[in-house]
């Protein structure tokens, strides 16, 4: 009689059994779903997030005043520094700014940037204070450079080609430079009869470069708070929103008219494409890299 009730009991336990582990099983397959779901969720934004990046814009402005051997300060070349770097922050520009800069300042300041260029970086190199330029290429002169000879010229100055074929090499987008450094220096009678300007600078691809003279040249600074030459880039920058290569030609003209043609700017490019200042700047570079 005690039989048949305990065979039931054992069936239904048996069946309760399977039940459990088959709903068991459903919850943790729903889990691992729910999991693989969460985990994909992040790596699909930081897709989206990379694709709507827009393209950096690195600066290199050097502001060279206070000479030793110079018989007065280039007082315009510290307030063109400041006020293209004020300039060049409202374009977006992420702006490495030195002033009286030594050999090894300037050294360290250029590979600051050098680690901020990229594939898609527009580069930007400024450059007042003196310049020399010594065989085919053109050195911008530190503070704490001794220079007696031609030869020093070389070991304690900067080749500004050197600087632009560093942003070249790291890959960068398009390369600018504003070199305004075509003064008589204050070393050349230590060496030669007169001064030279500076010589004819290559522009590596896609680049830019506009200089405060034509080759071989040198130019006066003029009295007023900014030197000739950043004084009309500034008007042209601000005007209104245009290509850099625009700006930089519209600066060469004005300056040869105001001048009646004793001082001619040098623009030399190889751009391949527009390379834009103002508020539309950001814009249309990203739709140029799409």
């Amino acid at each position: 009689m005690h039989q048949r009730p305990l065979s039931i009991s054992r069936r239904t336990v048996a069946i309760a059994a399977a039940l459990a582990g088959t709903v068991s099983l459903a919850i943790g397959a729903h889990a691992a779903l729910n999991k693989r779901a969460l985990d994909a969720a992040p790596a699909v934004a930081v897709g989206q997030g990379a694709v709507s990046k827009t393209a950096s814009r690195v600066a290199l402005v050097i502001g060279n005043g206070h000479y030793p051997d110079a018989a007065a300060p280039l007082d315009q070349s510290i307030n063109d520094a400041r006020a293209l770097t004020e300039a060049l922050r409202r374009d977006g520009f992420d702006v490495d700014v030195v002033e009286d800069a030594s050999k090894d300042d300037m050294a360290r300041a250029v590979e600051r940037v050098k680690s901020k260029i990229g594939p898609d970086t527009v580069t930007m190199l400024f450059f007042g204070g003196y310049g020399i330029q010594v065989g085919r290429e053109s050195f911008m002169i530190p503070v704490d450079a001794t220079i007696w000879r031609e030869a020093d010229i070389r070991r304690d100055g900067v080749s500004i080609e050197a600087v632009l074929e560093m942003m070249k090499s790291q890959g960068a987008r398009a390369k600018l430079a504003v070199i305004d450094a075509s003064r008589r220096n204050p070393y050349e009678r230590r060496f030669r009869a007169y001064s030279h300007g500076l010589a004819p600078i290559a522009a590596p691809d896609n680049a830019l470069v506009l200089s405060s003279a034509t080759p071989g040249k040198v130019a006066d600074d003029g009295n007023g708070e900014h030197s000739v030459l950043i004084s009309e880039l500034l008007t042209h920058l601000q005007a209104n929103a245009a290509g850099a290569e625009t700006v930089f030609n519209r600066t060469r003209v004005a300056i040869s008219k105001a001048s009646d043609g004793e001082q001619v700017p040098s623009v030399s490019s190889s751009l391949s494409e527009d390379v834009r200042f103002g508020n539309t700047a950001q814009s249309a570079e990203v739709k140029a890299g799409s």
